[in-house]
């Protein structure tokens, strides 16, 4: 086991040795290949290599020169891969042809030690009886109750902090990181909303250490998401048989989350074998997974899946309109934001924060976050698998076992679906002129601006998300200048949901009750 590294070592300069003669005499380029150049035996691993830190803009570049909104990617120990940016074969995956594009065992097989069995890494039967469980947090009624929970975490925890640090302005406070701060706080309520813990709260304060939890969580999640964007995937299967590197890190960061994970359900049994009596409505996720008979194991993953989805796609997309409304270029769309959040803030008596109803008031916020999600995605890209050959509405082929990717950030740059503003954030794309002062918001095909997915699949978690979102910016917007420390553009990192590198430095001050 030694030996095993320098193994590998010797293997990749052989393969760079390879590639590299390939390049140097490009005898092998197919004469009437369209982009990316494609060689045999090795496909486009050479472009797919040169782009591997810009695959999302790689891609729509590719997207964007093809006349179907289709590429097909063939590359050395990798399967053929259909990437489209088309809303028809959208349709087609995710609804039409649903029962041939599963997730699939490639797909599962890179996020398995992580996602283990949870509801984003599986299909059938076992996909379907965690969404039937999930369901009931998703309802008006559920959603209701946790606005209640939301008001109570801006009030206690959130609102407090950001005062704090407007006190601290006048006095050179140090910037802190917006990211971070809203990052911790959702993950804070989806702890007491779906397992029903809340008193080992993580620290909002962004200049405090993490816990070794939430580290190792954001390492399984970075090193898996490296695995589905690796040039050759052999090398991480290599490395993880030998332990070896970043698959070190994997398994013991899976190994500590697990062990975390694996502590809060079990308190969660024991609470639950000292009250002699419970109740339907105090049950949480947690507790309905537990008394619904699931293995250890099968609660385990489906805790990680739902603290994964909360906690990082809301706080990624907050934080980017933040950055959007402030960094200058948007002041009149932050100045129109707080007049409708304070608006429909009357019609709930001023000082009582928002209530489910009147959230749905906030039109132009919503019109926002849309725009934001347009063209920065919390989850760029997703795969399904295959189990037939088939052809898409556009006439791709597509064989079995092929990778389909449907492709939402390409999708939100095409000028083809948006026009050739596309790049210009602009939130009145998203609204009717109904010639009323009421905005309201146009229905958009879902299978052209698929961020919560769409057909069967589709994120039960959709209006959950906008709520927390929502209530969050309206809460801050409401009270508060948030003030960015200048800074070139932040790099959009798509991991397994996609977040802002560097996160955003930021100070605040209090805002004029009287101006917005």
């Amino acid at each position: 086991m030694e030996a095993s590294p320098t193994l590998l070592l010797l293997l990749l300069v052989i393969v760079t040795l390879v590639l590299y003669l390939i390049v140097a005499t490009g005898k092998y380029h197919w004469r009437n290949t369209r982009v990316p150049k494609t060689y045999p035996v090795i496909g486009c691993i050479i472009s797919f290599y040169s782009n591997r830190n810009r695959l999302l803009d790689w891609y729509t570049e590719l997207l964007t020169e093809s006349p179907s909104g289709t590429v097909v990617i063939r590359r050395l120990a990798a399967r053929r891969t259909v990437v489209t940016a088309n809303p028809s074969n959208v349709e087609y995956i995710l609804k039409t042809n649903f029962d041939n594009y599963p997730k699939g065992k490639p797909f599962t097989d890179i996020l398995g030690d992580f996602l283990g069995n949870g509801i984003f890494n599986v299909d059938g039967n076992l996909w379907l009886r965690q969404r039937r469980l999930a369901t009931h947090d998703f309802t008006p009624k559920s959603l209701r109750g946790y606005v209640t929970v939301l008001r109570n975490e801006v009030d206690n925890e959130l609102l407090p902090f950001l005062d704090a640090a407007a006190a601290g302005v006048s006095q050179e406070q140090v910037p802190f990181d917006l990211h971070e701060l809203l990052r911790r706080f959702f993950f804070n309520v989806v702890c007491i909303v779906f397992l029903g813990v809340d008193d080992d709260r993580c620290c909002l304060d962004p200049s405090s250490p993490v816990s070794d939890f939430d580290r190792a969580f954001q390492t399984a999640s970075a090193v898996s998401a490296g695995r589905g964007s690796a040039p050759l995937s052999f090398v991480w299967k290599l490395k993880r048989l030998v332990g070896f590197g970043s698959e070190k890190e994997l398994r013991n960061a899976v190994r500590e989350v697990h062990r975390c994970v694996d502590d809060i359900i079990r308190e969660k049994k024991k609470k639950k074998k000292k009250r002699k009596t419970t109740t339907n409505h105090e049950y949480d996720f947690l507790s309905r997974l537990i008394v619904a008979g699931e293995s250890d194991e099968t609660v385990r993953d489906m805790v990680i899946s739902i603290v994964m989805a909360g906690r990082d796609t809301t706080s990624a997309v907050t934080t980017r309109l933040f950055w959007f409304i402030t960094t200058g270029r948007m002041k009149e769309t932050e100045h129109d934001l707080v007049n409708e959040i304070r608006s429909v803030k009357e019609l709930t008596g001023g000082g009582l924060g928002f209530d489910y109803e009147t959230l749905k008031k906030l039109s132009l916020l919503k019109a926002c976050l849309c725009e934001v999600m347009r063209l920065y995605p919390p989850v760029p890209w997703d795969s399904k698998h295959a189990l037939s050959d088939d052809r898409l509405p556009d006439g791709t082929e597509v064989r079995a076992g092929d990778r389909v990717t449907y492709f939402p950030y390409g999708m939100g740059r095409m000028e083809e679906l948006w026009g050739e503003d596309w790049d210009d954030f602009k939130p009145n794309r998203w609204l009717v002129d109904n010639k009323t002062c009421r905005l309201v918001l146009k229905k958009v095909n879902p299978f052209m601006f698929p961020v919560f997915q769409a057909g069967p699949r589709v994120c039960l978690g959709e209006e959950m998300a906008y709520v927390q979102m929502k209530y969050v910016v309206a809460s801050i917007l409401d009270r508060f200048v948030i003030e960015p420390i200048p800074a070139d553009k932040p790099v959009f990192v798509p991991m397994l949901t996609a977040h802002m590198a560097g996160g955003m430095q930021v100070r605040v001050r209090r805002r004029d009750p009287s101006r917005c």
